[in-house]
Order: C-alpha cells, then sequence, then structure tokens
C-alpha cells in the first residue's frame, strides 16, 4: 500500500511547497483571528516584546583578547549587532560599545534574512574568524572569513556554501572543514562524515581529504587536539555511531587509531598538561573502574606516545544524585559545573604536587549556576547565577584568587510578591520518584481552581532547571497562573543513568513520569484537569503529544512547540534519523512496536475529546521539520476536533528571528492558555 494511502498529509512534509505553503497560511489567519482578536493580546504582546527589547537585561559576552563580545537584538537592530567593549567599560551601568558587525545593515544590502549564528576564530589572536550566516534561521549555514580588527569581511577570503557542518582554523591560511561538500557526503541523518584541510588559494574541491566515516553513521569528522595556549598537539576524529554512542580516535604516526574508551565516553579537553576523558558509563581499564559520569585524566605526553596505554587516574566521580553539567577550561584551570540534587555548584580542579585538586567557587547557593563565559587565554570565568522568582546575576571571577564579583544584575520583569517555589515528588507508573517545583502564591487556596501551567523535556540527557521565568512570570504568574517544572527520567538532572535508563523501549517512563506529576498536582488539589494545561517543545513537544493522546482527560490545554509528533515516519523527516539512539528506529518491526505504542500522530482518532491543542512550528525549521506539528493539526481537523494551529514563516529551530516574533509567539500562546484554562 502506498504510503500517501496511510497518511492523506504526507504532502505536507514539503516544506515550502505552494500546496503546503498555502495552508499555512489559511491556518495561520484562522489562529489570529481566533486568538489576535482577544483583548488581551496585543497587552500581553507589548509587555512580551518590552522585555525582549529591554536595554537594561544582562549583555551576555565572550571572552576575548581584544575584549568582550556580545551579540545584541533589540528593537532599533532586530537581527542584531556584534559588539565589543573592554572589561573595565562592561563593569559600568552604561558600557561602551564598539560595533564590529551589523547583520541588520548585511542582511539589507544582500537581501537576504541573515541570522547571525556565531563565529569560530583563529586563537590565540581570535582575529581572523569564520562567521555563520542562516537563511532564515536554518541550522545549516554559510560561513565567511572575517577580520574582527577591519570589522570587514575578507575580499576573496575563505567562503563555504551553506550546509550542515563545522570548521577550525590550524592557522591563517588553513582550515579543518567537516561540511556535507555535496548530497553524496551526507548521512542518512543528513550530517557531514568527512573532513578536509583547506589551504588558502584552494576551490573546496581541490581540499584534500584527510578522514572519512560512514554514511550510516549520525555524523563524522576529526578535529585539533588543542591546548589553551593554541598548541596543537594532535588531530582526533570521531564517528558518530549512533546519537549517544561514539567512536573516537588519535592520529598516531600517520594513521587512525581507534582509541579504547567506551562508546559513551570522550575527550574533554587539556588541564595542566593532561588530557581528561568523561565517561557516561561505568569505565573498566587497566583493573580499576571508573564509575559513569566521572572524569579521568592521562598525561598529554605519555597519551600521545601511546594512546591506549598511558595510564589513568580518576579526577572526579560523583557522589549520590550529583552530575556534572558543563564545564570550561582556562589557561590555568578547570572549571566543573555541577547539579547536587538540582542545585548547582562549581568546582575548580587543578593538577598539583602530583595529584588533582579540587575548590568549590563561592558562588550562591540554592539556585541554578552556568558557566557563562571564559577565557583559555587567561584565568576569567563568568558564572550566571538564576532561579525562578529572583532576577539573574552575571559573576566574574579572575586569577587573583579574590572573590567572585556580580557584574550585572537582570531587572526585576513582573511582581514576586507573595510568589513561593516548592519541591514534590510524583510516583511514576513503576514506583520510581520524580521531583518538579511549583511556583504559587503562598497560602493559595488548594480547592483544584488555579490555572496551571506544566512543562518539561525528558530526553538527550538534557536537564531543565529554575531559571528567572521573566516572560513567563508576566504574562503568566502575574496573571494568576501556577507554574509546574518537571524532571522526568530521560532529563540530565541526575546523571547519565537517569537519562539511559528512559530511552528507546523505555522511551514511555518519560510520558509515564510526565503524566504522573499531572495526577500528583490534580490530587494535591493545585489544580484540575480543566484548569492544567502543558507545554513543551521539540523532544517537549513529543512530550506533550504523548501526554494529551495518552490521558486527554487529564488536561484542558496543550501547546505543542516545534514538535516531533509522527514517530512512525521521523527517520524520514529533517535530522530525525539521527535521534534513533534515543527512540529507536520503526524500520525494524520490534523497535516498530514499542514506538507505534506512543507516537502521538497515530494516536489521534475519531471518538476521544482531546483538549484543543495548539501546535506551532517554523517553517524554516530543518531539524525536527514543520511537517510534525502540520500533520497533527490536519489530522485533528479531519477528525473535526478543535485546534489551533500557526507557523512563522522564519526562524529557525527556536521560533522567531527577532524580538517581534518571539513577543508575537509569547502572546498567542498565553492568551489561548488564558481563554482555555482561566486567568485574568
Amino acid at each position: 500500500m502506498a504510503e500517501a494511502d496511510v497518511d492523506p498529509f504526507i504532502w505536507l512534509e514539503e516544506a515550502r511547497s505552494e500546496e503546503a505553503l498555502a495552508w499555512v497560511q489559511a491556518e495561520n489567519e484562522r489562529t489570529m483571528e481566533l486568538l489576535a482578536s482577544d483583548p488581551r493580546f496585543e497587552q500581553l504582546k507589548a509587555e512580551a516584546l518590552a522585555i525582549l527589547d529591554s536595554n537594561d537585561r544582562i549583555p551576555f559576552v565572550s571572552i576575548r583578547p581584544d575584549g568582550l563580545y556580545n551579540f545584541w537584538q533589540d528593537k532599533a537592530n532586530p537581527r542584531g549587532l556584534v559588539r565589543k567593549t573592554t572589561l573595565e567599560s562592561y563593569r559600568t551601568d552604561a558600557p561602551e560599545w564598539e560595533t564590529v558587525l551589523d547583520v541588520d545593515a548585511l542582511a539589507k544590502a544582500e537581501g537576504k534574512e541573515w541570522v547571525y549564528q556565531g563565529s569560530t576564530c583563529l586563537p590565540p589572536e581570535q582575529r581572523h574568524c569564520m562567521i555563520a550566516l542562516s537563511d532564515g534561521g536554518k541550522d545549516a549555514t554559510v560561513m565567511r572569513e572575517f577580520d574582527m580588527v577591519t570589522k570587514s569581511f575578507v575580499e576573496g577570503g575563505f567562503e563555504l556554501a551553506e550546509s550542515q557542518g563545522n570548521v577550525q582554523w590550524i592557522d591563517k591560511d588553513t582550515l579543518l572543514v567537516t561540511r556535507n561538500f555535496d548530497k553524496s557526503l551526507q548521512t542518512e541523518s543528513e550530517y557531514p562524515y568527512t573532513t578536509r584541510v583547506w589551504k588558502r588559494g584552494q576551490s573546496i574541491d581541490e581540499a584534500q581529504e584527510i578522514f572519512r566515516g560512514s554514511p550510516k553513521d549520525v555524523w563524522s569528522g576529526a578535529s585539533l587536539l588543542r591546548d589553551g595556549k593554541a598548541v596543537i598537539h594532535g588531530m582526533t576524529a570521531f564517528r558518530g555511531v549512533s546519537f549517544h554512542e561514539t567512536e573516537h580516535y588519535f592520529q598516531h604516526n600517520g594513521e587512525w587509531l581507534r582509541l579504547d574508551i567506551p562508546l559513551k565516553a570522550s575527550p574533554y579537553g587539556i588541564v595542566d598538561g593532561h588530557l581528561l576523558f568523561s565517561t557516561d558509563v561505568d569505565w573498566e581499564t587497566q583493573g580499576q573502574t571508573f564509575p559513569a559520569d566521572s572524569l579521568v585524566a592521562v598525561e598529554l605526553e605519555a597519551f600521545k606516545a601511546d594512546p591506549n596505554g598511558a595510564k589513568k587516574t580518576l579526577v572526579w566521580a560523583p557522589a549520590d544524585r550529583q552530575t556534572k553539567q558543563g564545564a570550561a577550561i582556562t589557561s590555568d584551570s578547570l572549571y566543573v559545573n555541577l547539579l547536587d540534587n538540582v542545585r548547582g555548584k562549581v568546582v575548580k580542579f587543578d593538577f598539583a604536587d602530583g595529584q588533582w585538586v579540587q575548590s568549590p567557587v563561592d558562588l550562591p547557593e540554592n539556585a541554578t549556576i552556568g558557566i557563562a563565559a571564559s577565557s583559555s587565554e587567561a584565568d576569567e570565568v563568568m558564572f550566571t547565577v538564576t532561579d525562578f522568582l529572583n532576577p539573574s546575576r552575571l559573576f566574574y571571577r579572575d586569577a587573583t584568587g579574590a572573590p567572585a564579583e556580580v557584574l550585572k544584575t537582570s531587572p526585576s520583569y513582573f511582581d514576586k510578591t507573595g510568589a513561593e517555589v516548592v519541591q514534590y515528588e510524583a510516583t511514576s507508573k513503576d514506583g520510581t520518584k520524580i521531583p518538579y517545583f511549583v511556583v504559587k502564591p503562598k497560602g493559595m487556596k488548594l480547592d483544584g481552581t488555579a490555572p496551571t501551567l506544566l512543562t518539561g523535556y525528558g530526553g538527550f540527557q538534557v536537564p531543565r532547571l529554575p531559571a528567572y521565568l521573566g516572560t513567563t512570570g508576566k504574562l503568566w504568574l502575574e496573571k494568576g497562573g501556577v507554574y509546574v517544572l518537571g524532571n522526568m527520567r530521560g532529563g540530565g538532572e541526575f546523571g547519565p543513568n537517569w537519562h539511559q535508563t528512559a530511552i528507546r523501549e523505555n522511551k514511555q517512563r518519560t510520558w509515564d513520569d510526565f503524566i504522573a506529576i499531572g495526577d500528583d498536582l490534580v490530587a494535591r488539589k493545585i489544580t484540575s484537569p480543566q484548569h492544567l494545561g502543558i507545554q513543551g517543545g521539540s523532544q517537549g513537544g513529543l512530550l506533550v503529544g504523548t501526554a494529551f493522546t495518552q490521558r486527554p482527560d487529564l488536561f484542558g490545554a496543550a501547546i505543542v512547540q516545534i514538535p516531533l509528533f509522527d514517530m512512525l515516519r521521523y527517520h524520514l523527516i529533517g535530522r530525525g534519523a539521527s535521534w534513533i539512539g534515543e527512540y529507536g528506529d520503526p524500520r525494524i518491526p520490534e523497535q516498530r512496536s514499542w514506538i507505534e505504542g506512543y507516537s502521538p500522530y497515530q494516536k489521534l482518532v475519531a471518538g476521544v475529546d482531546f483538549p484543543s491543542p495548539f501546535l506551532w512550528a517554523s517553517t524554516a525549521d530543518d531539524r525536527t521539520h514543520p511537517a510534525h506539528a502540520r500533520k497533527g493539526a490536519a489530522r485533528l481537523k479531519a477528525l473535526g476536533q478543535p485546534y489551533y494551529y500557526y507557523e512563522e514563516m522564519t526562524g529557525g529551530h527556536s521560533g522567531g528571528v527577532d524580538n517581534e516574533q518571539r513577543a508575537q509567539l509569547q502572546a498567542l500562546q498565553f492568551v489561548y492558555l488564558l481563554q482555555r484554562l482561566g486567568g485574568k
């Protein structure tokens, strides 16, 4: 039987066909009529835009030898400015900024919907950079050589056509390029699997290939093993055999030698003359076992001489309910961001007197802490400290040993008076305790009438942590709403095992955990089904889709953002094949059976009263692809079910590309929630 006979909406998988875009336009007009006509819409949009365009929000920076760089978007610069300042000026309330690249002016001059996607620069000076630009917000970018001193693109310089992939600078005249050079050199997931050395003056077709993985890989490529002083110690390579499993290689004596490390382990960086590795599984080697989530070191010179035989030592292993979340390597030290029972801390590591020494960085407790910026040329680090109710702060620490100082504080965007944060646990279907946070008014009457928004993610070892609510505080909490954040299995809140116990054949556990939180909120009489809404994006959109199709009786509203939704065809849509390691492969009957048990698209059937979901997507999203949300809406329409659908015509996987678009999306969603669940 032809696929189109089984799925009458398969034509919506053509992102920009005339028929599909006409359907999108009609749906957008319908949704705007239903939601934008609400008298609260313009106020909500204005409130969101005022926050997004606020000139006193923290301008986060990267630390470079010639100053602090920031990418800034506001009402006057919707596409954004790349600009720089000094640390001395940044410390003031009104830093003096020097514009390096005006993306709005560039887009206007070239007639493109350019979205700035960052830069890759040659250390240590970082003058020569490859600027990444996306047309409309896609993941795929063009890359052009840019001179940070002259503030201009280099005439006749390096330039790469639109593609997935990345580059590294070997020297000012040589790039290491891992890109989709043509259709035949991309994987089934549409990522690159070959790497070339590209010298100035050559065409990219003339560049020498130095590494090749397999088209069956998720992605593959080579990279430089470079320390903080910009010294190159060799070349590594990887083959992503699944999303969560990678083979690693080192170029040894002119040959690619596979490293004897687990598939769920990887190089972490060079610190104090040692190469560090991180492992997501227990690693048995050289007569010892390094526990999952630990850091392991080898002496760099010993590794270069004998990559698999060099002696391995433990740097750090997690205590109970601990996990590392990220790290920064400066010129002198390693800073690791830890979660300790979903509370943040940062630990500094140094190799001194023949052993690894760790010391905590003095930062506020009971908050979410992140490493915001660091310098590889100096011992400088910036940290963010945030929670649900208190404006975020930016701390700075340097090599003087002085306590970290507060550089910037975000303004208050909503009235937190009378609000409190509590943490509860729900019991999932298999008895596992699942923590979740509730932001609500103190002393709130528990009668089941509070309009409540439950959100979460639950996938890919990504944690969802307390963070200042900003627009959600203004547009939801101030309107009488309660906010709930779930920490389901599949995420990274408690380390790799918390993730690995809820993937593939066990992915249903994530959905069970989320539903258990909903049931617990009702049992505690915080809310009731008619007042309980759910929201999530990407994997979180799949989470919401599974929840409202498995328990339509539990929810009064569901916002399905840029989702995965048709899980029986997800491997054929966008970059879906890359996520087989998380969900399984629907082409294999055994694996199809467990995916079929929850795929939301197929669960939209007649005779069920679904909670009028609001699905939205982006035309330019080349990651999850708008087809998932489109097909869900089309199927609901065919069933005669009430629904809402909106598609941003520009903007990639994160939605809008400028603050005006982002504010409109926020307003549409909160109007929908207020209409469905109640509130001011």
